[in-house]
């Protein structure tokens, strides 16, 4: 790896933009810092890793990129939204338009078969072929098959799979993933980074959080967190493909 530097996001569209932004929780002697102080850009079309160990800021990052949380200070601007100061309509028009979600437990609704339940966000959309989309997405990601089989019935790596059919259907320019293997064997964990990493083709930037330093190594940036601060950027300008992985 080696240290990015600042000309290597100002010399693409940068899809996140952050400055001093900070997250708070509590007063006195009970405030807690969850995130500090942090600047950073990551260019349009990276496959992105936050890293750090439990309890560094990472998920709180990312609640705030996803506009989840509200910063106490600071600039967030994702896709050239600022979103430091949307009201509640606002926060979910962007989430609704801007990022695609994929979490370690999958989410998905148990009493819908795998179609139904990518079709479920596809209709939050103002486009009206929901179910064409979501075929096609699920189709994408290896289960054209099993479009109408219950969560239930599905493999902890299918059910990952639908669930990233299912944020990709609204064609977000940003995904953002909270340890999306955490809770998958090697081989499938495989599997899902491959598919994440073939978003990013398509322009689209991915921001992976997670505390498996392996996997770090297939991202074209990574950033370190610790304490909720910032404390390194870095570079790869050969990423390792997911299939050389292994934890």
């Amino acid at each position: 790896m080696t240290a990015g530097t600042d000309t290597e996001s100002d010399n693409a569209d940068t899809a996140i933009s952050v400055e001093g932004l900070t997250r708070t929780y509590g007063t006195g002697e009970t405030l807690v810092r969850a995130v500090h102080d942090v600047d950073f850009g990551i260019p349009a079309g990276e496959f992105v890793v936050l890293l750090g160990p439990s309890g560094s800021g990472k998920t709180t990052m990312l609640n705030m990129i996803g506009a989840i949380e509200e910063p106490t200070a600071g600039s967030l601007r994702v896709d050239g939204v600022e979103l430091v100061g949307l009201d509640r309509v606002g926060r979910t028009s962007f989430r609704r338009q801007k990022v695609g979600f994929v979490f370690q437990f999958y989410n998905l609704v148990p009493t819908l078969t795998a179609l139904e339940n990518v079709q479920l966000v596809a209709e939050l959309t103002s486009r009206s072929d929901a179910g064409k989309r979501s075929a096609a997405q699920l189709e994408r990601v290896g289960l054209g098959d099993r479009l109408d089989h219950f969560p239930g019935q599905l493999s902890g790596g299918e059910q990952q799979r639908v669930a990233i059919a299912r944020a990709l259907v609204k064609d977000p320019p940003v995904l953002l993933c909270d340890e999306p293997t955490g809770s998958l064997d090697l081989e499938t964990g495989q599997l899902v980074l491959e598919l994440l990493r073939g978003v990013c083709d398509q322009g689209r930037t991915v921001l992976t959080v997670t505390h498996n330093s392996t996997i770090a190594r297939m991202a074209d940036r990574v950033l370190r967190l610790r304490d909720g601060e910032l404390v390194g950027i870095e570079y790869q300008q050969h990423p390792a493909a997911a299939s050389e992985l292994e934890w």
